[in-house]
């Protein structure tokens, strides 16, 4: 009987000890650094607003959060990445109008993005601005108009690959324009604009961050923003839509995280992210880069990302444009 007992104690006592040494994979989130992935090069307008966040993240949440520069196929990389990685928590992706537009640009992704991923976060919406190299002789949209139609096949537009809403607001403008112009995607708008400056590409409809750095720098000159009023950062920039009636190209930033990732986890770093947009200095950094905070709950951001690609399936049927 002494014997019994003591078997039965210690297999309750093996029993509490496998309890106690596998807690679930959210408990006490984060313990460990945080990869962020994001689609595009060092220093564009992506990667200049994931590291504000991420910079924010770790000092709140005591564990750094590393971005990590996957490029390529308009983000796609990144994006399959993020999806193939263990949904713990700790690999991240960073979101913005590209995972929209690709599920319906790109005929043959290995991944659902809206199937595959699930909603964190929303950071901020921002516009993208039509800038030239100072050589062309466009000095406002009207101008450019004109000269395009003049010159047929002869202007070439940059982006920061296929499927980002740098190409498809260019797609969407020379539909709408009757523009012929050649597409020349880099992996980056921070990697195209040494081209545009010295005008073997001739302009980029690029996110404002980095085009109002280059604009201010005095590298490029700015005609237009793509948002369908003037946006509030660049009040002196007109909008497109001034000269383009009904001509609208408004973007997003936040977070997705592999489906299945713990609740629990996206909780928190829904609630931290919503902290950080109501603090005034990345507020205001924010805001310096050209955007404009939109806390939201994981349902609205995932709506928000639902409908963005419904609208942009739509503006690539119309521009009649696809990548295999």
């Amino acid at each position: 009987m002494l014997r019994i007992l003591r078997c039965g104690f210690f297999g309750l006592t093996v029993l509490l000890g496998l309890f106690s040494a596998t807690p679930p994979a959210s408990a006490a989130y984060p313990d460990r650094p945080v990869h962020w992935l994001i689609g595009f090069a060092a220093g564009g307008p992506v990667d200049i607003v994931a590291r504000i966040m991420a910079q924010w993240l770790s000092d709140r949440l005591g564990q750094q959060f590393i971005v990590e520069n996957r490029t390529g196929s308009g983000g796609n990389i990144a994006a399959a990445a993020a999806i193939n990685s263990p949904a713990d928590g700790y690999t991240l992706l960073f979101v913005a109008p590209n995972n929209a537009i690709s599920t319906s640009l790109y005929k043959k992704l290995p991944f659902d993005f809206l199937r595959d991923t699930v909603p964190v976060a929303s950071i901020m919406q921002l516009t993208n601005m039509l800038v030239v190299s100072n050589a062309f002789p466009a000095k406002t949209v009207q101008e450019f108009v004109d000269y395009c139609k003049a010159n047929p096949g002869k202007i070439s537009f940059a982006s920061s690959g296929n499927g980002t809403s740098v190409h498809m607001s260019a797609e969407l403008f020379k539909v709408m324009t009757k523009c012929d112009m050649v597409h020349v995607p880099y992996r980056g708008s921070a990697i195209a604009f040494p081209d545009i400056i010295s005008n073997k590409v001739q302009l980029i409809f690029d996110n404002l961050p980095s085009a109002l750095e280059q604009a201010k720098g005095g590298n490029v000159r700015a005609l237009g923003v793509t948002s369908p009023q003037r946006w509030p950062s660049v009040p002196d920039v007109p909008a497109i839509a001034e000269t383009v009636p009904g001509f609208e190209s408004v973007g997003f930033y936040g977070i997705s995280a592999p489906k299945g990732t713990p609740s629990d986890v996206i909780e928190t770093l829904n609630k931290t992210v919503g902290e950080a947009l109501k603090d005034p200095k990345l507020i205001a950094r924010l805001i310096e880069v050209g955007g404009i905070p939109k806390p939201m709950t994981p349902a609205e951001f995932g709506k928000l990302v639902t409908d963005e690609t419904e609208k942009w399936r739509k503006v690539v049927e119309f521009a009649g444009v696809s990548v295999d």
